[in-house]
Order: structure tokens, then C-alpha cells, then sequence
């Protein structure tokens, strides 16, 4: 493989066009044209030679320019001069702008198709809301726009074709997939008038269906319609009867999830609409990261609620999880596990070991034969049933990391609601017998917080907050942390028998985290900075290092966690340590001797707003590295 690299310095503002490399300004609507010019060229696999951006169509004795359009793939540059050789135009649009404007709306869009003569596709598209037209003539001689659900592919294929093959699913790319959540989303906003949450559950619903109908590969593709369908009454019937059947089944395999009356509460045209945008996507070999960023960014924008909730960027997870190197027999717990981000970046990173491991043996992943495939697939759901664990006391969290973690390879089972502070004794005993089970202990073991240590590794980001004190004396009186302590007069702490009045959530985290962790277990919780430096925690830090090792002290960047919230955190990584070790050091008053990895993070990749942040030159100009790889074909024969 021969690879050529260039290096392309581009102005603060500004970003080069994907299609024809033009630098143009960094605005929200071209925001919107960038992700459709990428979904052209990897979802449509057209050629970057068959499109022209920033076309200009002449309308009457004026010209306008068309944002895409598309040529056949043999069209000639003098061709291509000639606007009535369009085949497709698409209008890209920023959010804010809506599909019945007067100007910029679907109507312009027809003006532009009805003034090339040629040109029967076009779509609109705002991010939000895509319609899609084919321009027909009737049996009257008139020029008509009919809807669709999707332009067609460079190979001429479109969704009128009744029924999609396996095969032909594709993954998603980049921010489309993104893309395609928010405007089902919308579609059930605009069409229901739900509130986010409802909607969002809906969403949930018409999602597993996809999944389960992806995951049956015996049989034929039920998550479909057609654009015939997709217009009118009785074929919105149709698809909404065939997606209600999936849903029976989802019910049968996800009984922890659903209720047994429990329905698709849309209407026949609304899951029609959903289906239309989700049916061409695999979604389950959909890159984990694309499928988590569109996942958990519409979790958190629906479900976050206002118990100290923030949730953990995906480059700051996968760092945790990398330094923690889960192994695969190893038990995994999130203790406040949110849309279940952590649990997914651990599952996975084990699951990519051992691909890597079955990739020695038997070649790479896409040439694995159906046996292989199989053994392979069986793995991970024991790996996910037997060794990944979350427990939140959001309710409908607990739902949305279900949700991510049936996404990403069907590990469901073991996320329970759980306010995982309460006494042991406290928890409902149905959630203490699904525990058990799953960790292969009888339920009595689970007696109090002295018993909890079944777990090799934690990596957690526990709600924060002086504004969520845990004030209950029953729940406080389990831990050290919660007692007031004194120093003594050669200046040692000690803790003495009175409780706090209250205490913030995080401090009581870490202490049950440790009750949680088998010996020599290891943990990564994402704490406020105020743990490792405030003056009056000093007896927080000396408690740590009576129980732990600190491995490592990881200062995160101030934007971490923007936009939503400003709050300057640490990530600890600690070791449990054994009580013989306790016991040692407390014999020789001596502690064992190691090291501490201490860094800070100068740079997160993103600004306080949430935008991505990109390398630069001296300059100031971004530096975007280009690279061409030359494959050779394998022989077929």
C-alpha cells in the first residue's frame, strides 16, 4: 500500500469543501451541506467528478446556484456546462430555516428542477427535516412532484423497490447518522406534538425494531417501506402493522425493557416517516463511535435531568477505559452509568481484543465464515451477560443504556435502577436477585456494605453538587467519608463517631466504589478538583491513600465537559488495596512505596461551545492532513 500525504493549511473560519476542496465559510448551512456531500460520496458511492457545488441554474433572465447537483457518472466537462444534463439538485439549508419558507423552502427546489429539463431527483434538506422529490410526468402531460424517501444511488437503485436486501444496508458515515436521529425526532415532534421525553421513547421503540430486524438474517428485511407506501393512508397502514409485529417480538426478547401491553404509540404515518429514514442503515455494523455520538447526543439533549447529571465526551471515556485495560474475564460496573457511554467503551474494548485475537487464527473479520461469525457473536453476548454491569437511579437512563448496549452487541441484562447509595438492605430484592444471578452469588451475600466487593473494575462519573446533599443519617452512617473528622495532636487524622449533617453525592461515591471493588480491583471516577485540592477535604486525600494506591491523577481541560457544564474535574485512577497491605502499613506506619502518574491535559478538542477545535500552523490557519491510499486489488480468483 503506497500512501501519498499533503498538508493543507485552512484560514480560522473557513473549511475546505469535501467535494472540490474550495475553501468556503465555516456557517451553519454549510455545515448542512458538508454532511450531505459525504453522504453522497460514502452512503450513495457517487463519484466526486459527478458533482458540481455552487451550480449556477439559469432561471428566466437570471441565475441562481444550486448548492449540489449531480450528473451521470459519464458526462463530459462540456456536458456538465449544460444545466439541462442534471440528473439530481439538492438544497441544503441551516436549522433555522424551514421547508415551507417562501424563498428557501421545497419550492425553490421545484423551481430549480422544473428549469432543467433533465433533472428528475432533487432533495431539501435543513438537517432537521429532508424531503425528496421525483419529477414525473402524468398521464395528462403535466409535470408532477412525487415524494420519496430517498434520492437514488450512483447504481440507479432507489426504496421503490419493495423490499430492501441485507446486502444492501450500509453503515453509517460521520455525522449523518446524527443527522438522521434529530430528523426522526422532529418528524414525531411535528406529527405527534409529544414532549421530548415521550418522544423519545417512541424513537426508542421504532429503534430496537430496526436492530431486531437486522439481527434476524434468516429471513427477509421487515423494517421497510416503500414510497408508495410512505404516501398514502392504507400503505401507512401497512407499514405500521409490519412494524407493530416486529415490536411483539422486541417485547418477547426484551421483556426487562418492556411491558407485555406496551405499543408503538405513534401514528401509522409518523413510524411510516421513521421507517423511511432508518431502513437503509446497519445500524449494528455502524462504527461505535458514530452510533454513540448520534446516540447519547440525543439522550442527553431528551433525558438529562437536574440530579448533578453530566455526561462523559467520548474521547475522555475511551482514555479511562484505555488506562484501565480491562481484560476479558473481568467484572465491568458504571455505578452511575447515565446513557451507559463507560460500559459500552469497556465492552467494546474487550470485544476488539479479541477480534483481534480470532483475526490470527482465522484472517480478518470480513472473510470469517459463518461458523466462526457465529462462535464469534456467542462470545460476546456471554462476555456482555456475565461482565458488564451499570446502575443509575434515572429510571429512563437505565432504559437509554439498555438501549446503547442492545446497539452495541446486546449486553442489556445487567443494568439495573439502583440508587446505589442506599443501604444493601434497602435495595428492592427483585434487583438484588437479578444481581446476584448475574454475578453467580446467592442473594444473601448481598447483606450490607461490607459484603459489595464483587466487581474488578469501576470506571464511573458520579453526579457532583453541593445543590444534591445526601442529608439521610441511614444512608450516611455507612460510610467513613460521611463522619466528621479531627486531627489529633501530632497533626494525623482520625475519624470520630459524629455524622455530617449532609454531605455532596461524589464524596459518598468514592467510598462505595471502593466497597464495591474486589481486592486489587481498580477504578476511574471522574471527580470535581475540589476532592484532590480544597483545604478542608485534606482528610478525603488521606483516607484515599490509607485504602488505595493512586495510579494516577488526570486533570482534565477546563472545556471538558462544555457546553452544558463548566465545573473543573480530575479523573483518579486508584487500586484497591488488600487488607493485608492495610494491615501491613499499619503495622510498620510505613506506606509501600510507588508511583504516581500525574499529567494535565492542555487540549480536548473542542471549545466551550461545543465546536470542534482543529489543529493549526503559525499562522493561525487550520491544518488539515490529507491522505491517499493506494490499495492493491485482491485477486478475485
Amino acid at each position: 500500500m503506497i500512501e501519498a500525504k499533503v498538508i493543507i493549511s485552512i484560514p480560522e473560519g473557513k473549511l475546505r469543501d469535501y467535494i472540490d476542496g474550495t475553501i468556503r465559510p465555516d456557517t451553519p448551512e454549510e455545515y448542512v451541506r458538508q454532511t450531505v456531500e459525504k453522504r453522497l460520496i460514502n452512503e450513495h458511492k457517487y463519484l466526486k467528478d459527478q458533482i458540481k457545488i455552487e451550480y449556477g441554474v439559469q432561471m428566466g433572465s437570471g441565475k441562481k446556484r444550486a448548492d449540489i447537483v449531480i450528473f451521470d457518472e459519464d458526462a463530459t466537462e462540456e456536458q456538465k456546462k449544460d444545466q439541462h444534463n442534471i440528473k439530481t439538485i439538492v438544497e441544503c439549508k441551516k436549522e433555522a430555516v424551514k421547508p415551507t419558507d417562501k424563498n428557501n423552502g421545497i419550492e425553490q427546489l421545484k423551481t430549480y428542477m422544473a428549469a432543467c429539463n433533465n433533472c428528475e431527483w432533487g432533495m431539501w434538506t435543513n438537517g432537521l427535516h429532508k424531503t425528496v422529490y421525483r419529477k414525473v410526468v402524468n398521464e395528462k402531460k403535466q409535470t408532477i412532484f412525487e415524494e420519496y424517501n430517498d434520492i437514488p444511488s450512483a447504481d440507479g437503485t432507489t426504496d421503490e423497490q419493495e423490499r430492501p436486501n441485507r446486502n444492501t444496508l450500509i453503515k453509517a458515515y460521520e455525522d449523518n447518522l446524527l443527522f438522521t436521529f434529530k430528523t426522526c425526532h422532529n418528524i414525531i415532534y411535528v406529527n405527534e406534538g409529544l414532549q421530548k421525553q415521550p418522544a423519545f421513547f417512541e424513537f426508542l421503540k421504532i429503534i430496537f425494531c430496526k436492530i431486531h430486524d437486522e439481527r434476524n438474517l434468516l429471513e427477509p428485511v421487515e423494517f421497510y417501506t416503500s414510497s408508495k407506501e410512505r404516501n398514502y393512508k392504507d400503505g401507512q397502514a401497512s407499514v405500521y402493522k409490519r412494524i407493530s409485529k416486529i415490536f411483539e417480538e422486541v417485547k418477547k426478547r426484551h421483556g426487562q425493557i418492556f411491558a407485555k401491553n406496551d405499543e408503538i404509540k405513534l401514528l401509522p404515518r409518523t413510524v411510516t416517516h421513521l421507517t423511511a429514514e432508518l431502513q437503509k442503515y446497519a445500524l449494528l455494523t455502524t462504527d461505535i463511535d458514530i452510533k454513540g455520538k448520534a446516540y447519547e447526543e440525543l439522550v442527553g439533549s431528551n433525558l438529562r435531568g437536574d440530579r448533578g447529571e453530566f455526561f462523559t465526551p467520548r474521547n475522555v471515556m475511551k482514555m479511562a477505559v484505555a488506562m484501565l485495560n480491562p481484560k476479558e474475564n473481568e467484572k465491568v460496573l458504571d455505578s452511575s452509568c447515565g446513557t451507559g457511554g463507560f460500559v459500552v467503551t469497556a465492552m467494546n474494548a474487550v470485544i476488539n481484543k479479541l477480534t483481534k485475537k480470532l483475526e490470527k487464527q482465522y484472517g480478518e473479520k470480513e472473510g470469517w465464515n459463518a461458523d466462526v461469525r457465529s462462535i464469534f457473536n456467542q462470545k460476546i453476548s456471554e462476555i456482555a451477560a456475565e461482565n458488564y454491569f451499570g446502575f443509575d437511579i434515572n429510571p429512563d437512563l437505565v432504559k437509554a443504556t439498555k438501549m446503547n448496549m442492545v446497539m452495541n452487541n446486546d449486553g442489556s441484562g445487567n443494568i439495573l435502577q439502583l440508587n446505589s447509595l442506599l443501604p444493601p438492605q434497602e435495595w428492592e430484592e427483585d434487583t438484588k436477585k437479578k444481581l446476584a444471578k448475574a454475578l453467580n452469588i446467592p442473594v444473601s451475600a448481598i447483606r450490607n456494605h461490607k459484603s459489595l466487593g464483587h466487581f474488578d473494575i469501576i470506571v464511573t462519573n458520579p453526579p457532583f453538587g453541593s445543590k444534591i446533599p445526601i442529608k439521610d443519617q441511614q444512608i450516611l452512617e455507612q460510610y467513613d467519608l460521611a463522619h466528621i473528622w479531627n486531627k489529633d495532636e501530632n497533626g494525623n487524622w482520625f475519624k470520630t463517631d459524629r455524622l455530617q449533617s449532609s454531605v455532596p453525592p461524589e464524596q459518598l461515591f468514592i467510598e462505595r466504589i471502593l466497597q464495591l471493588l474486589k481486592e486489587g480491583g481498580r477504578t476511574a471516577i471522574v471527580l470535581p478538583d475540589s476532592i484532590l485540592g480544597a483545604p478542608g477535604l485534606e482528610y478525603i486525600r488521606h483516607w484515599l491513600i490509607k485504602k488505595t494506591k493512586i495510579i494516577a491523577s488526570v486533570d482534565l481541560h477546563a472545556d471538558a465537559f462544555q457546553p452544558r457544564n463548566g465545573t473543573q474535574c480530575s479523573i483518579l485512577f486508584l487500586q484497591k488495596k488488600t487488607q493485608k497491605e492495610i494491615a501491613e502499613e499499619e503495622k510498620t506506619r510505613e506506606i509501600i512505596d510507588y508511583d504516581i502518574f500525574m499529567t494535565m491535559i492542555d487540549h480536548i478538542g473542542h471549545d466551550k461551545r461545543g465546536g470542534k477545535i482543529f489543529k493549526r500552523d503559525e499562522k493561525g490557519n487550520i491544518v488539515l492532513l490529507e491522505v491517499e491510499q493506494l490499495v492493491k486489488e485482491k485477486d478475485a480468483a
